[in-house]
């Protein structure tokens, strides 16, 4: 029987979901413009760690990831949420993200007390 004694901090990917959110609405936005409100949304849930440039790279990034996906559509400059694979993406990490809370909630439990 194989056993991980490996420790995984990766978390749920807030921005990527911060993304989806804002995207899920029925408007098209440039870079900056979508950048600034998931930044605002982000820093309003005390969940925008680093410095802004560092968080404006990994923004850029996922939307890119997200448009290779196609849960996202790029026109000329402009980005727009594909409704139908954004309602999934979304499902999909309210899915992943009960799941690593299981996971850190039975950490605790076998632990006995929180990790440090």
């Amino acid at each position: 029987m194989k056993s991980s004694y490996g420790f995984s901090r990766r978390g749920p990917d807030r921005i990527a979901e911060e993304l989806a959110i804002v995207l899920s609405a029925k408007d098209s936005y440039e870079f900056k413009p979508l950048f600034l409100l998931v930044h605002a949304n982000l820093r309003s849930r005390n969940a925008a760690l680093g410095g802004e440039e560092m968080l404006r790279l990994r923004a850029y990034e996922k939307l890119q990831n997200l448009v290779q996906a196609g849960v996202v559509k790029k026109v000329g400059k402009e980005y727009r949420g594909v409704p139908d694979a954004l309602h999934l993406f979304l499902e999909t990490a309210a899915a992943l993200n009960a799941k690593f809370e299981a996971g850190k909630q039975g950490v605790i439990s076998e632990a006995g007390t929180e990790p440090a």
